[in-house]
């Protein structure tokens, strides 16, 4: 708590080149290009750091292939060339994967012309990936013996990208790249509105731990709110030329239902794309496609249902999934940016996640809509184009704010990893090796890691059983992940809470000392806090009048 504290201090008593509200994928993005670029940024937002839809995504890096069927060939060919880059820029993190695709009778397009398709789309991507394969039913038999091929008429497979960590680990790391490079960061600050005074912005922000208020000053205001992005522009009265429409889309976690690391992808009965995505020791199932008025949603039994009997329809399993083999759940909703001026005429389901950005020169603001996690590195540039188009200085406009260590270092980690034989640690529930798992999550600071280990043995003990996580992880979070609340630790700087059920987890005997090195005197409580909360319950979201899935998103507050 130290760090958050510290930096609520300065964002009280200092004056910013640009103040972002938001810190999901776009904000978290922004803040670490200007940071790095050498701007003089803050960031806050009203619950944690990817706390919305940044931690209810498919976990895909995808070029969006879906979006070919809409001719939308230039923002595809744009994604294709972003999750590229993506894989080389944080190659232990986006990984190439392969996605099988199974077509069956009665679909509105043959698998041959699918499968031209999917060669375009490798086509525009670069051949950067694995080539394309067309796929007989016999031989999606082959590769994967859970799929029901019997009204199968053909398939294909084709690559696309994943995150090997939770979404919501990656936004976080974007966010600790921009504390690196001088941001002043700060989870649970909400943005009760801002004004224009002396050519500058004051925001009103509330901490939302302990109901303070205060004031934080800056040339230029960024909104990255996300889906709350026009909720937001109505307290600062700002007007623009896009607005949000709104869909749902939930995942189902549950025990792993096939060995093989690909993404099995099918046709729904409404004809939409739908996955089993693979998740180390679970699958997550999903997703679907709900229009909503509100950026506030929930899971419904009917959302659960419908992937339910989806999915057992397109397996042949021993036993069909049901809600009793449900881990967790992930639900939220999708920004979609739209010109209410358009007309209105493309078909909802067509609307891509393409972003959007609009700027009020005169007022020195920028809202972001849109967007998605693969379009990330090019929301952080652009950003930066922006901000110095409205007057702020770029000390270093080419410094390279993104990516993975030096591959010295990297070969220095391993070196010493080997050296004091690291992976003879690796706990039995981990589907990779402890030095593999260490160098993806935390780069260069898994090099005090390891000296940690070197110092206490006992640094390397697994600490919360069911998980991966060592005691010394516990003490690199507390330091430098902000984590102020359980939560934040089980769901979002790992995704424990995604994989482990909770009644394991709450009988886990290294949970308290987990709590004890996060939050000190404050253990108990933050750990009565979570397990307080129902809306974390699965069987208990599964209905129509559940909470948001997100306390810090409740009614309550606004950003």
């Amino acid at each position: 708590m130290q760090l958050r504290d510290s930096n609520i201090d300065k964002l009280a008593g200092e004056t910013f080149d640009v103040l972002i509200i938001g810190g999901g994928i776009n904000g978290a993005s922004a803040a670490a290009a200007l940071a790095g670029k050498g701007v003089k940024v803050a960031l806050i937002d009203r619950g944690d750091f990817a706390g919305g839809t940044s931690m209810h995504s498919s976990n895909l890096v995808w070029g969006g292939i879906k979006y070919m069927e809409s001719y939308d060939f230039a923002l595809v060919r744009k994604l294709c060339k972003s999750r590229n880059h993506l894989i080389k820029s944080f190659p232990s993190t986006v990984k190439e994967i392969r996605f099988l695709t199974t077509i069956t009778k009665g679909f509105r397009y043959r698998p041959s012309y699918l499968w031209a398709g999917t060669w375009l789309y490798w086509l525009m991507g670069n051949c950067f990936t694995q080539i394309p394969r067309f796929l007989t039913p016999k031989s999606i038999k082959d590769r994967e013996a859970i799929i029901d091929t019997q009204e199968a008429v053909g398939g294909f497979e084709y690559s696309d990208a994943y995150l090997h960590d939770n979404d919501a680990r990656f936004v976080f790391n974007f966010v600790r790249t921009a504390l690196n490079h001088g941001a002043v960061a700060a989870n649970y600050v909400e943005s009760q509105g801002a004004q224009r005074e002396n050519d500058g912005w004051v925001t009103r922000a509330r901490n939302v731990m302990n109901d303070t208020t205060f004031d934080i000053r800056a040339k230029v205001l960024i909104n990255a709110a996300g889906p709350w992005v026009d909720q937001h522009n109505a307290l600062s009265q700002q007007e623009t030329e896009h607005k949000h429409a709104y869909s749902k889309g939930i995942h189902l976690i549950v025990p792993r239902l096939t060995d093989n690391q690909r993404v099995l992808a099918f046709f729904d009965d409404e004809g939409r794309l739908f996955f089993v995505i693979p998740m180390g020791r679970r699958t997550c199932i999903g997703t679907t496609d709900t229009r909503m008025e509100s950026p506030e949603v929930h899971v419904t039994d009917e959302d659960v249902q419908f992937v339910l009997d989806n999915i057992n329809k397109r397996l042949t399993l021993d036993k069909a999934i049901g809600q009793d083999d449900i881990i967790a759940t992930r639900c939220g909703v999708r920004s979609l940016a739209v010109q209410p001026s358009g007309g209105g005429k493309r078909d909802f389901l067509q609307l891509s996640r393409k972003h959007a950005i609009d700027t009020d020169d005169a007022d020195a603001h920028i809202s972001i809509f849109g967007g998605k996690l693969t379009d990330c590195l090019n929301v952080g540039e652009e950003i930066v184009t922006e901000v110095k188009r409205l007057g702020v200085a770029i000390p270093y406009p080419d410094y390279r704010w993104y990516g993975e260590s030096p591959e010295s270092v990297r070969q220095e980690f391993f070196h010493q990893a080997k050296l004091m034989e690291l992976d003879a640690l690796t706990p039995e529930e981990s589907v990779e090796s402890l030095s593999t798992r260490l160098w993806r999550r935390y780069g260069a600071y898994a090099l005090d890691m390891l000296e940690d280990i070197r110092e206490d043995p006992r640094q390397g003990e697994l600490l919360i059983e069911g998980t991966e996580y060592l005691r010394c992880e516990l003490r690199q979070a507390k330091h430098r992940e902000m984590i102020t609340r359980l939560e934040d630790f089980l769901r979002r700087r790992s995704k424990i809470s995604l994989v482990v059920e909770r009644d394991r987890i709450r009988q886990s005997p290294g949970l308290m000392e987990a709590c004890e090195i996060l939050f000190g005197d404050q253990a108990k409580e933050r750990f009565d806090e979570y397990f307080a909360d129902a809306s974390d319950q699965p069987l208990e979201s599964l209905s129509a009048t559940a909470e948001p899935s997100n306390p810090a998103h409740s009614e309550t507050l606004q950003w």
